[in-house]
């Protein structure tokens, strides 16, 4: 090992804390001085910021609480893009060998980071994600939370019973190896496991009530989780080989309009039976038209796979 390279790696912090964050003025002071007590004893950190666009004096906060001292980072975009883009955002300014996440409401106790990281090391885990068995919030909350969790559990193949719970932590590799995007960051577990870090460790952590501010959650949030799976569970099967997908409907619907269509040239030869007056025609020629739309669309699948487009960028307002 060079000297410089020797010297970066003594720099390199061992825990990067990342808090994605929009309108929390209020509990950003204290949830940095939660992450010095649970992390300072053991562990070199670093804690790392992403204002989603906030509106309040959460930016001027988070330069003040650099300003005494501590080891942070951030970056302000200029609007909001979602929890997913902050995520992101901040896995790219990481460089701790392990990765913690968790929500800046003061909802989730950072000092659970140690023993998660623990499990991480002794039982050889790629990540831990948080349990919140015991939950501080509304039925209108927990209980449209338990059903996703549910559902997720058994479409993705994970055995966790809390995928949205903002408590993670990771190994550096596993973050640098997902590409978030939409409202994906409630499936890191699973889009982790898609890229071969199956070792996913779960731990039931401390749930506190909401101190400031009012929750982000809504209906909205809680059907566009539900899309986003469907999404993430067609992407993970077929994404690589859309023409598998839409070439088989194709064939299906090519073939039965195929068949319909001999059907009747049959009839018409052998039983002299007029064809204009048969809306089965009708549907075999549609069905022959949508399943070659389909072969179409898959190979424009195929197409878009071949010049894989960039990814998209957030407009970083400042950072420090």
């Amino acid at each position: 090992m060079t000297a410089e390279i020797e010297s970066d790696f003594q720099k390199r912090p061992r825990v990067s804390v990342v808090v994605p964050l929009l309108n929390e003025q209020d509990s950003l002071r204290e949830l940095a001085g939660a992450v010095k007590s649970a992390l300072e004893p053991r562990f070199t950190y670093e804690l790392i910021f992403v204002d989603d666009g906030s509106t309040d004096r959460s930016w001027n906060v988070i330069e003040q609480i650099k300003a005494e001292g501590f080891p942070v980072r951030a970056m302000r975009f200029r609007r909001n893009y979602g929890k997913s883009m902050a995520l992101a955002k901040g896995f790219e300014m990481a460089g701790g060998d392990f990765v913690a996440t968790m929500d800046a409401d003061l909802q989730d106790d950072p000092a659970e980071f140690p023993a998660m990281i623990d499990m991480i090391e002794t039982d050889n885990l790629d990540l831990v994600s948080g349990w919140k068995k015991i939950r501080h919030d509304p039925m209108s909350k927990t209980i449209p939370s338990r059903f996703f969790n549910w559902v997720t559990s058994r479409a993705t193949g994970i055995g966790l019973h809390d995928f949205n719970c903002g408590l993670k932590v990771y190994r550096r590799e596993v973050v640098q190896n997902i590409e978030l995007y939409g409202e994906m960051h409630r499936y890191i577990p699973a889009l982790a496991k898609w890229e071969g870090f199956e070792a996913i460790g779960e731990k039931v952590v401390t749930h506190h009530p909401r101190k400031f501010g009012k929750t982000k959650f809504g209906l909205s949030r809680f059907i566009n989780g539900f899309l986003d799976l469907l999404t993430l569970l067609f992407i993970n099967v077929y994404f690589q080989r859309p023409m598998h997908f839409f070439g088989s409907l194709g064939v299906g619907f090519v073939s039965a309009g195929s068949i319909i269509t001999i059907y009747l040239v049959y009839m018409r030869i052998f039983y002299d039976q007029y064809l204009s007056n048969r809306p089965l025609l009708l549907f075999g020629a549609l069905f022959i038209l949508l399943g070659l739309q389909f072969f179409s669309v898959g190979f424009l699948g195929e197409m878009l796979i071949k010049s894989r487009k960039r990814k998209r960028a957030a407009n970083i307002r400042t950072t420090i």
